[in-house]
């Protein structure tokens, strides 16, 4: 049974199986909010598969299809200020067309790389968006948006939906964290995406479009300013008004409340002996902390800064047999010897980078105190390690030397203490947290913070020398 919204004069026939509709709530909303007199969208009951169709020519490639309707496919309609602010593609579709524009051809081809990233994302695990995030927060710290633009564009908001069907609400908030460049740019695409859901209400013939809890928008004060003469407990006190009347707007202003004060000034001596008082009590607990810890010599719990690489167990592994995943068009399954009794299985996002036969019988490296989970119904015991590139577009697996042992334990000079078992890699973020260390130096060789990745054989490398790239 197929289902139809026509268009009075359609120059697309967008054709959507309804399990996409139902799965894929990107498409969904572009197709609700498309506009009717250009678009016939053809909803299929049962099977079938996401395709337009424009004059003479057909696409089937979802990410293709998306920048298509958002752009020259729809003569820009979804990509104009218009008589709504949509920027899908930042404003630049128009101005890339025909290379016009080397700026928003390169902002084009931005966003056709990271909704690559956000595939790779939906094909990850909860793991890859905790890296994400991090990366994101330095990437952010001059950027509004993935790429130059106004508004969230298609690539902002496929992202942003990858992340939050992979990891949302509580689990999202405590992952964010104070990545606060990241967390600005979630708040933005949530709120946009509200607002995109309640456009395509207005669609009826589109079923209504559930989007999972993205963060949760918190107040903020605006910024204090100082003469730099105010004493240490005038600039306290300020900062408690703000905290003060911060909290008092997040309860619905229930109690008193006052605004910020600016410039030091108009605070009360109630206020001040408030701060003061606030002061003297903190500095005690320190101290009694101090205390209870030694000092701060020996006893206490472990200092972060002692978590180093020799937490990993990364082994030689060899792929024994690798076939395509039969839900994602993203994963191969593989069977891996990393020394034990029966092969790990693992599931890899590496479709889009190596053949079938590539896979097979090949040297890899393995990290293997992850807990097993399941990747689109396969259960996952671990990750083969590759070297990659910023924006994920160029993958290379990182290998052994010839001659390494199956099994063996891939050592960092210096560095010799026991993994740590995978409910603690897990629950502490262990690997999240040393990941970003994890390299290819300008030799293409394994470092963790430049110290070389060995085994009996001699130094780890990306396959094909990949240079400064991330290892994950």
């Amino acid at each position: 049974m197929v289902i139809t919204t026509e268009a009075r004069s359609a120059l697309a026939n967008l054709t959507i199986p309804a399990a996409t509709l139902s799965s894929d709530p990107l498409v969904a909303l572009i197709a609700a909010i498309s506009p009717p007199y250009q678009t016939n969208v053809n909803i299929v009951k049962k099977g079938g598969s996401l395709t337009l169709k424009i004059g003479p020519d057909t696409l089937t490639y979802r990410n293709a299809i998306l920048r298509s309707l958002c752009g020259n496919g729809l003569h820009n309609a979804l990509d104009s200020q218009g008589n709504s602010p949509l920027l899908f593609l930042g404003g630049h579709s128009a101005s890339s067309f025909a290379g016009s524009s080397p700026i928003s051809a390169l902002a084009i081809a931005g966003i056709t790389s990271w909704m690559s990233v956000a595939s790779s994302i939906r094909d990850g695990s909860p793991d890859d968006v905790s890296t994400l995030i991090g990366q994101l927060n330095g990437y952010f710290v001059t950027r509004g948006f993935v790429v130059p633009s106004a508004a969230p564009t298609l690539a902002d908001l496929d992202l942003y939906l990858a992340i939050v069907t992979k990891v949302s609400g509580d689990e999202l908030e405590s992952m964010v964290g104070s990545n606060v460049n990241t967390r600005r740019w979630l708040e933005q695409c949530g709120a946009t995406i509200d607002e995109l859901v309640a456009m395509a209400a207005k669609n009826t013939k589109i079923p209504a479009i559930t989007i999972p809890k993205g963060l949760t928008a918190k107040p903020r004060a605006l910024p204090n300013f100082f003469f730099g003469d105010e004493d240490e407990a005038t600039v306290a006190a300020a900062a408690s008004a703000v905290k003060s009347a911060t909290s008092t707007t997040s309860a619905g202003n229930k109690g008193k409340g006052g605004a910020p004060t600016t410039g030091g000034a108009g605070l009360t001596d109630e206020q001040k002996k408030a701060a003061a008082e606030k002061k003297a009590k903190k500095n005690a607990e320190k101290a009694a902390k101090k205390k209870k810890d030694g000092g701060g010599k020996g006893g206490g719990a472990t200092p972060a800064a002692e978590l180093n690489v020799s937490a990993l167990d990364i082994r030689v592994g060899k792929i024994v047999k690798a076939w395509n995943h039969e839900e994602s068009d993203k994963l191969y399954c593989e069977e891996v010897d990393v020394g034990e009794e029966t092969p790990r299985k693992i599931a890899s996002g590496l479709r889009s980078f190596y053949k079938l036969d590539e896979m097979q019988e090949r040297n890899v490296l393995v990290l293997c105190n992850l807990k097993a989970r399941n990747l689109g119904g396969f259960p996952s015991h671990g990750m083969v390690l590759c070297a990659s590139n910023a924006d994920h577009t160029k993958v290379e697996f990182a290998v052994p030397p010839e001659g390494s042992k199956i099994g063996e334990r891939v050592m960092f000079e210096g560095f010799t203490g026991d993994p740590e078992p995978e409910n603690k890699v897990a629950k502490k973020k262990i690997f999240d947290k040393l990941a970003p260390d994890l390299k290819t130096d300008r030799s293409g060789e394994v470092v963790w913070k430049g110290v070389k990745g060995k085994t009996s054989a001699g130094v780890c490398k990306a396959v094909n020398g990949m240079t400064e790239a991330q290892v994950s």
